[in-house]
């Protein structure tokens, strides 16, 4: 019996070791890179910022951003910019604005996007009053649009389902569950206020109708103030493996064990996140900062500025082990000031789209992060 299963161990691991063996060789190049938003007050906006990105279920690119009308600080009015490609990239829409939050002093924060391919619909989540600054309650607001991102639906307020805590989604995009558990279900993860710090998921079972809360990594001390080196998970990117589970990569945002991202994984379609399948990935330094990451392929991807200290070093990584390693290679996007970051790839068997993935991210020339980029890769271009 033991000759038995060990057999079977072994057919395991030489099916897997097959698997990626067959995968091809990654050697990513920049194909093209195209400036989306440049800030320094012209106009009705002062900075662009938190840029997300995705492909709709049509093919067509959307980049979002915060356009923040008075100043570059998070707290104060904005809009929500938007931007469209039928091309891949190649050539971008105008800017036009999604959501107008007038002259609110705690306006919206961005937020996340999620594509529900079974619908054709794209929605887009992000929050109100979220830092409850001479406001009250925070709210969780959705806008729709049924278009291929052309016309938005009216925002409308998911707090009467959630509760008035304050959540912030993403940012980046939210996942529509490929495989089981809870296949078709939309998952939305992001991270609360010093009422309850911590990454927290919001689930749809009817794509998008209703939502409920999920899953919940709390912080260490929970609903109190926080000092330096406390477990404090913040900003968050899910993404689902091809086994069904989520892995969501975390801002470790008090530097708490490491200077490096916390990555905690849900077995059940993001009702939990077990304290068990929490691990802190060293070779993902990071200077406190929104990360992208994206599985594309049976391969993980993952961008940010790769230093401890500084918002530099825009660069992409990428695991053919579903992030429990990462391969030595990386490749630099921008050497000089880099901030938030975002990533996508369309969905489809063609030859040419299995190429490429597409990296959104904030991009400085002097100090600090002026402009809003968006870097098509070639990922085997570099053969």
């Amino acid at each position: 019996m033991e000759g038995v299963r060990l057999a079977a161990l072994l057919a395991v691991l030489l099916q897997a070791a097959a698997g990626r063996s067959q995968l091809p060789q990654i050697d990513p190049l920049i194909y093209d890179e195209q400036l989306l938003w440049v800030g320094g007050g012209a106009g009705e906006v002062n900075t662009y910022r938190i840029p997300l990105l995705t492909f709709t279920s049509h093919g067509s690119l959307l980049a979002f951003a915060e356009a923040r009308k008075h100043s570059s600080g998070d707290v104060g009015a904005k809009f929500i910019a938007v931007r469209r490609s039928e091309d891949k990239g190649a050539t971008w829409s105008p800017t036009s604005f999604v959501v107008d939050d007038g002259s609110l002093v705690d306006g919206l924060n961005l937020g996340s996007v999620v594509v529900d391919e079974q619908k054709g619909s794209v929605m887009l989540i992000y929050s109100l009053c979220f830092h409850l600054y001479q406001c009250s309650p925070s709210s969780t607001m959705l806008v729709e649009s049924l278009d291929d991102g052309q016309t938005w639906s009216p925002p409308r307020n998911l707090s009467v389902q959630l509760g008035v805590k304050s959540f912030a989604p993403g940012p980046g995009f939210g996942l529509q569950k490929r495989y089981p558990p809870a296949k078709g279900r939309l998952v939305v993860c992001g991270h609360g206020t010093i009422e309850g710090d911590g990454v927290f998921c919001i689930l749809s079972d009817d794509h998008g109708q209703t939502w409920r809360n999920g899953a919940a990594l709390k912080s260490i001390p929970y609903n109190q103030p926080k000092k330096s080196l406390d477990f404090n998970p913040d900003e968050c990117q899910p993404v689902e493996l091809q086994d069904g589970s989520i892995v969501i990569n975390v801002r470790n945002q008090n530097n708490y064990h490491c200077r490096c991202r916390m990555v905690v994984r849900s077995l059940d379609g993001g009702e939990t996140l077990p304290v068990e399948e929490l691990v802190f990935d060293y070779t993902l330094v990071d200077p406190v900062v929104a990360a992208g990451a994206l599985q594309k392929d049976g391969v993980l991807y993952f961008s940010n500025p790769a230093n401890s200290h500084q918002r530099i070093n825009m660069t992409l990584r990428w695991s053919l082990t579903d992030g429990r390693s990462w391969v030595n290679e990386a490749l630099q996007i921008w050497q000089g000031p880099s901030g938030y970051s975002s990533m996508t790839a369309l969905v489809g068997n063609s030859v040419e789209d299995k190429k490429y993935v597409f990296v959104i991210y904030e991009k400085g020339h002097k100090s600090s992060v002026e402009t809003i980029s968006v870097a098509k890769i070639h990922l085997y271009g570099g053969r």
